[in-house]
């Protein structure tokens, strides 16, 4: 069959270095070779896959159709290998995306339970905003992730836990001496929040848009932390999730829940949508939501 899945895996190689020099050496094949075979494919196929220059090897339109493609046949390659030679759930080998607002929070706990319960288990981790981690799951970087599953709509769902949010206020604001922060009392607010490739960012801007307040556009929080900085300096009112609120004592902010309906939101372990669901789907399930129960969220 042609392409080969060894000629899929030279391309893939090639597309992530971004130089034929380099993917060679990591291939541990000849560079001579390795074009070749790039160059056997892209007749085959009567399309260019790369562009070569002085700067590497860029792909084409196609090509990028090719690799995205290709992951998914090699993932599925390296599953059917593990399922079959391992009784290890997933094979042996868990690569999960999280969502960073969640990852270290929750992490920690659910990972030494899965190492006592599966020593043998191999789980990779990747902290990744929700764009990225729709498009790892679509393109077989991830065999599942955490997240929103409204972002997710082509995927099994199973939903874990329901988070709310909380606001971080400048310990001198007047707003500091109210028990919760309700819509009316955001009127006239400005709020900061993270890049529009995160969730929380889209439940920022509903939240302003019930409360008559503002988003700002003159900062964009790269992490959590940040906010919480930021909102410390009077530049705004930072909204975090419950699970990085209560992570450590917080003393440069005031913390107060939102009393908004809205302010809330459900996580959930999503696989592809053609993956079966197996028995290690379930277990690592059972983990997330005990690991969360156990931090006082409201399991969905």
């Amino acid at each position: 069959m042609r392409p080969s899945l060894r000629q899929m895996q030279y391309i893939v190689t090639v597309h992530d270095l971004g130089n034929v020099s380099l993917a060679a050496e990591a291939l541990n094949v000849s560079q001579p070779s390795l074009s070749a075979q790039i160059k056997s494919v892209e007749t085959d196929l009567g399309t260019q896959l790369f562009i070569r220059g002085r700067k590497g090897a860029s792909p084409t339109g196609a090509g990028t159709e090719f690799v995205m493609r290709a992951r998914l046949i090699l993932a599925e390659v390296e599953k059917l290998r593990n399922a079959l030679h391992s009784d290890t759930p997933f094979g042996g080998r868990l690569r999960l995306g999280v969502l960073p607002s969640i990852g270290p929070y929750l992490l920690p706990q659910v990972m030494q339970k899965l190492h006592a319960d599966h020593p043998n288990l191999r789980v990779i981790l990747r902290e990744e905003n929700t764009v990225a981690l729709e498009d790892g799951l679509r393109n077989g970087r991830f065999d599942a992730i955490l997240s929103t599953p409204e972002d997710h709509p082509n995927t099994k769902a199973t939903p874990l836990f329901t988070e709310d949010l909380w606001i971080a206020l400048p310990n001198d604001h007047p707003l500091a001496q109210r028990d919760e922060i309700t819509a009316q009392d955001l009127t006239g607010q400005r709020l900061l929040t993270l890049d529009h490739g995160h969730r929380l960012t889209r439940m920022v801007f509903g939240i302003a848009g019930q409360s008559g307040c503002t988003v700002s556009d003159d900062y964009e929080g790269t992490s959590l932390e940040s906010l919480v900085l930021m909102a410390a300096t009077g530049a705004g009112l930072a909204v975090l999730p419950r699970l990085f609120m209560q992570s450590r004592p917080r003393a440069e902010v005031t913390l107060r829940p939102l009393a908004i309906p809205q302010a809330t939101r459900t996580i959930a372990l999503m696989i592809p949508a053609h993956d079966p669901m197996r028995t290690g789907h379930q277990a690592l399930a059972q983990i997330l939501r005990q690991t969360a129960s156990n931090l006082g969220l409201s399991l969905a």
